[in-house]
C-alpha cells in the first residue's frame, strides 16, 4: 500500500506519517524543503521520540519524499497512491490542489484506477478536506470531476497532538507528545473502506472537531497569548503561573458551556477532559515556545476559528465571555516581528486603533459586546 503525505515537516513526519507506516503503508512525503526531501530520500527513514520520562523512540521505515514544486512527479504520485493525507496548514491546500487534480486526471486516462481513494487533509481547521476538494474540484474539467465524485472521497478529520518546534543533530528526528488523536467521519468514506489502526472512525464529526478546536486549540493559544503578555517564553513557564492558568481555565469553561450546551456532552466528562488538556499543555519532558503557539494571530482571530467562534456562541446564549475577550486582546499584544501576520496586526493597531483593527479581523462590529469586551481587556493590560 501506498500512502502520499503532503507536509514533511515535525507534525507530518512525528504524527501522520508515523499512524500511515505503522498501518502498513509505504510513505512518500511532498514538501517543498529541499533538505528534509533529500535526506528522507537519501535515508528512507527516522526516529520518533516521545516526551515522556524515559524518552521512549520508534523509528520509522520505509518512506521516501518527493519536490512538491514538481507538478508532474507530484501527480503522479497521487495518480499510484491508496490514500492521499496533509499537514502543511489550512492556508496551504490550495497551493498543493494543482498537483493533485493532475494526478487525479492521470488516474481517469489510465482506466485501470477505478477503486476508491482517499484524500484527507488533517490540519486544525473546520472542514479541511472539504476545504482541500474545493479547491481541487475547481481545477478539474467535468470529466474528471464524473471521475472523482465516483472514486474519489475527502473525508473530513480532526487530529490532535502537540509537536513542538526543535532542533537536533538529526535533522529528521522528531519529538511529540505521548498523546494523540485521529478521528475521522466515516460517513464521508468509501462504503467498502478498511479501517486503519491508530485511527477513531465516526458518524459525526462535528463534536470532535469543535471540542478539540475549542479545548485544545482555544486552551493552546490563549496560554501562549496571555503567557506573552507576562513575559515568559514557553506555555510550560506560563501555565505554572497560576495568573495564567487561571485565564485559560476561564476560557475553557466558556467554550466548555457552549460545547455541552450544543452536543450534550455530559459537564463532569467534561470537566475531566479541560482537565486532561491542561495537564498536556505542563508536560515536563515537553518545551514549546509561546511563538509557535501563537503564531499567526490573524488566522486565530478570524471570525470562525478558536478564539471568535465560541465566543459568538456563547455571546448567542447570554453566557459569558470574559477569558476569550482576554485571549483576543493577549493576541492583539502579540508583537513578535518575524511573524508577517503579528507584524500587520501591530501595524493596522497602530494607524486604526485596536477596536478597528479587532472589528477588521474578526468581521465583529465595533459596538458588538464580545468586541467591546476584548477592547476594555485590552485597555487593562
Amino acid at each position: 500500500m501506498k500512502a502520499l503525505h503532503f507536509g514533511a515537516g515535525n507534525i507530518g513526519r512525528g504524527f501522520i506519517g508515523l499512524i500511515l507506516s505503522r498501518a502498513g503503508y509505504e510513505v512518500t512525503f511532498s514538501d517543498v524543503n529541499q533538505e528534509l526531501v533529500n535526506a528522507l530520500r537519501e535515508r528512507g527513514e527516522y526516529t520518533v521520540e516521545l516526551a515522556n520520562e524515559s524518552k521512549d523512540q520508534e523509528t520509522v521505515t520505509g518512506v521516501t519524499a518527493i519536490d512538491g514544486r514538481e507538478l508532474q512527479t507530484v501527480a503522479k504520485a497521487v495518480a499510484d497512491a491508496d490514500l492521499v493525507t496533509t499537514a502543511v496548514g489550512v492556508g496551504v491546500l490550495k497551493h498543493i490542489a494543482p498537483g493533485i487534480a493532475e494526478g487525479l486526471e492521470q488516474r481517469r486516462r489510465a482506466g485501470s484506477v477505478q477503486k476508491p481513494l482517499h484524500i484527507i487533509a488533517c490540519e486544525n481547521a473546520i472542514g479541511g478536506s472539504a476545504q482541500l476538494k474545493e479547491h481541487v474540484y475547481a481545477l478539474l474539467d467535468e470529466k474528471a470531476r464524473a471521475f472523482a465524485d465516483e472514486y474519489v472521497y475527502f473525508p473530513n478529520s480532526a487530529v490532535d497532538r502537540i509537536v513542538p518546534i526543535q532542533n537536533h543533530e538529526d535533522l529528521l528526528h522528531v519529538q511529540v507528545e505521548p498523546f494523540y488523536e485521529w478521528v475521522i467521519d466515516r460517513s464521508q468514506m468509501a462504503p467498502a473502506f478498511q479501517p486503519m489502526d491508530g485511527v477513531v472512525y465516526v458518524d459525526d464529526l462535528e463534536p470532535y472537531i469543535e471540542r478539540k478546536l475549542f479545548t485544545v486549540n482555544t486552551g493552546h493559544c490563549v496560554a501562549a497569548y496571555i503567557g506573552y503578555v507576562h513575559g515568559y517564553d514557553t506555555i510550560q513557564k506560563a501555565i505554572a503561573d497560576e495568573k495564567v492558568k487561571s485565564v485559560v481555565y476561564g476560557a475553557l469553561q466558556e467554550t466548555g458551556q457552549v460545547l455541552v450546551k450544543r452536543f450534550g456532552f455530559n459537564p463532569e466528562e467534561h470537566e475531566q477532559y479541560i482537565v486532561k488538556i491542561l495537564g498536556r499543555f505542563v508536560n515536563p519532558y515537553l518545551t514549546d515556545e509561546v511563538t509557535r503557539v501563537g503564531r499567526s494571530p490573524l488566522r486565530k482571530l478570524s471570525p470562525n476559528d478558536r478564539l471568535v467562534r465560541p465566543a459568538l456562541l456563547a455571546r448567542e446564549d447570554d453566557m459569558p465571555v470574559t477569558h476569550l475577550a482576554m485571549g483576543m486582546a493577549a493576541a492583539c499584544k502579540f508583537d513578535v516581528p518575524d511573524d508577517p501576520e503579528a507584524v500587520e496586526l501591530q501595524s493596522m493597531i497602530r494607524e486604526k486603533g485596536v477596536a478597528a483593527a479587532l472589528s477588521h479581523y474578526t468581521g465583529m462590529d465595533e459596538n458588538h459586546p464580545v468586541l467591546v469586551e476584548a477592547v476594555k481587556q485590552y485597555n487593562q493590560m
